[in-house]
C-alpha cells in the first residue's frame, strides 16, 4: 500500500529519474526541485538555465491530468518557472533535441514506481485569469462571435502591444531584405512591399481588411497616393488608427470603420487582408473569398497575406492538437491555419487567377523572435499593464510560434490574386517592378 511520502522525501525520490532522463536528453539544463536540490539535464551543463518546480503538486497534476494546458497554467503561475535564460533559448533547445528514442529505452516500471508515490499528493491546478469564455475552437458557425474574438486577443492594451511592435504597430511578419535589418526598417520593407504586389497608383481606392492600428493604409496613402479603407473589430486598433490617421492629417484620404468585412459595401481597386485570415476558421473560407471578389473591380488585384499549415493529402477529423486547443484558448479563439493548397484552390473555386506565391516563413520566424525578446526586454512594463500572467502567456506564445515557423510546422505566404480570369490579367508579365 502508498503511503503519504513528505515533500523532502517525494524530491529525493525524483531525482534520480531526472537524472537519468538528463542522460538520454543531453541538454545545457537543469531541474531545481522544491527542496532546492539542482539536477543537470546534461553532460556540460553549465548552471545557467535553470526549470524550477515549485512543489510536488505540479508533478502529482501532470501525472493525474497529463496535456499542455496543466503546463501552461503551472507555468503562468509560476508553478513551473525558468531562470538564466529567456523562454525562446529553452524551447530552442528542446525543439532540435533527438532524444525521443533514447528516452523510450527508460524502464516504464522504473517511471510507475518512482511516480507512484505522487499519487496521493494533492495537485490543484491553478485556473488562469485569461481564457476565452465561449466556444474558442468556433467549429460551428452559430456560435461563432468574430467580435468577441478579436476584441479578446486585441484589445489587452495598445500600450502593451507597443512595448514589443514596431513604431508603426505592424502586427504581422516583417520583411528582411537584410537578416541584420531592424524590426522598424523590416515592416517598413513589408509595407512597401504589399504596395508594390498590388501595384497601387495614385487615386486608386484600397481596402485593407483587418486594418490593425492603420500603419499599411497610411503608408499606401503617404507613399502610393491612394484613397485608403479599413475594417477592424478591435475597439482599441480602432481608436489608435484614427488618432493615427489625424496626427498625419490623412483623414481626408483614409476613412476606419469599426464593422465585420461581411457588412461591406461598394467596390475598390485593390484589396489588401494581411495576417487577418487566420482568425476565420477554415470552414468560412468560401464565404470570405466570395466577399472579397464582390468588393473588388473586375480588373482588380487582391493580396491574401497569412500562416498556413503543411498540407496533406487528406484531411483527417480528429480532434485538435494540444497546441491547437491552447492557442485558441489563451491566444487567438475561433482561429486556424489552413493550407497554401487548400487556400489557392479556394481562390480559384470563387472565380479568381492567382498571379504570384511567396514563402515567408523564415522573415517570421525572425519577426515573432524579435518581438518575443523585445516583450521579454521590457517585461516588468508588461507586467504593470496586464499583469503577470497575460505577459508569461505572451512571450511564451511568440517563443514558440517562432519555433514553430524554424522547424516548418507553420509557414507565412503572400499570395496574389486578380479578379478578370480571362484576358490579359492585371498584373505585369514579370516580377521585375516588384525590385526595382
Amino acid at each position: 500500500m502508498l503511503k503519504r511520502k513528505s515533500d523532502q522525501q517525494l524530491a529525493s525520490t525524483v531525482t534520480g529519474l531526472i537524472r537519468e532522463i538528463g542522460e538520454k536528453v543531453d541538454i545545457n539544463a537543469g531541474v531545481e526541485l522544491w527542496d532546492g536540490s539542482l539536477t543537470p539535464l546534461g553532460s556540460e551543463f553549465d548552471g545557467r538555465m535553470i526549470i524550477k518546480i515549485a512543489h510536488a503538486g505540479v508533478i502529482a497534476s501532470l501525472l493525474k491530468r497529463p496535456g499542455l494546458d496543466g503546463i501552461i497554467r503551472h507555468y503562468i503561475h509560476k508553478n513551473i518557472d525558468l531562470t538564466g535564460a529567456n523562454i525562446y533559448e529553452f524551447l530552442e533547445l528542446l525543439a532540435f533535441n533527438s532524444s525521443r528514442k533514447r528516452l523510450k529505452k527508460i524502464s516504464k516500471r522504473r517511471i510507475l514506481k518512482t511516480l507512484a508515490p505522487f499519487l496521493l499528493v494533492p495537485s490543484l491546478v491553478p485556473e488562469a485569469s485569461r481564457s476565452f469564455e465561449g466556444d474558442e475552437g468556433g467549429g460551428k458557425k452559430a456560435a461563432r462571435d468574430e467580435k468577441k474574438y478579436m476584441e479578446f486577443h486585441y484589445d489587452v492594451s495598445n500600450e502593451f502591444y507597443q512595448l514589443f511592435l514596431d513604431e508603426r504597430m505592424t502586427y504581422t511578419c516583417a520583411y528582411y531584405k537584410d537578416w541584420d535589418n531592424s524590426l522598424d526598417k523590416a515592416q517598413h520593407d513589408k509595407l512597401d512591399m504589399i504596395c508594390k504586389k498590388l501595384r497601387l497608383k495614385e487615386g486608386e481606392h484600397m481596402l485593407d481588411i483587418g486594418c490593425g492600428w492603420g500603419g499599411l493604409l497610411i503608408h499606401a496613402a503617404e507613399n502610393y497616393g491612394v484613397k485608403g479603407h479599413g475594417v477592424t473589430l478591435a475597439k482599441e486598433q480602432y481608436a489608435y488608427a484614427l488618432d493615427a490617421i489625424k496626427d498625419k492629417g490623412l483623414e481626408g484620404q483614409i476613412t476606419i470603420e469599426l464593422k465585420d468585412y461581411r457588412d461591406l459595401e461598394g467596390e475598390f481597386d485593390k484589396i489588401s487582408s494581411i495576417g487577418m485570415y487566420e482568425h476565420l476558421g477554415i470552414p468560412q473560407l468560401p464565404e470570405y473569398l466570395t466577399k472579397v471578389r464582390s468588393l473588388l473591380k473586375p480588373d482588380g488585384i487582391f493580396l491574401n497575406h497569412g500562416i498556413t499549415r503543411k498540407g496533406k493529402t487528406k484531411r483527417k477529423r480528429l480532434r485538435a492538437r494540444p497546441e491547437k486547443r491552447s492557442i485558441q484558448k489563451y491566444i487567438f479563439p475561433g482561429g486556424d491555419l489552413d493550407s497554401l493548397g487548400n487556400t489557392i484552390l479556394n481562390m480559384e473555386a470563387t472565380g479568381f487567377e492567382v498571379q504570384d506565391v511567396e514563402g515567408w516563413r523564415m522573415h517570421y520566424q525572425l519577426t515573432t523572435k524579435r518581438w518575443c525578446e523585445r516583450l521579454t526586454e521590457n517585461r516588468e512594463k508588461a507586467i504593470e499593464l496586464v499583469g503577470e500572467e497575460t505577459y508569461r502567456i505572451w512571450v511564451a506564445y511568440l517563443a514558440g510560434v517562432s519555433l514553430c515557423f524554424l522547424r516548418g510546422t507553420m509557414r507565412l505566404y503572400q499570395t496574389v490574386a486578380t479578379n478578370k480570369p480571362k484576358g490579359m490579367p492585371a498584373t505585369p508579365q514579370t516580377r521585375d517592378d516588384l525590385y526595382s
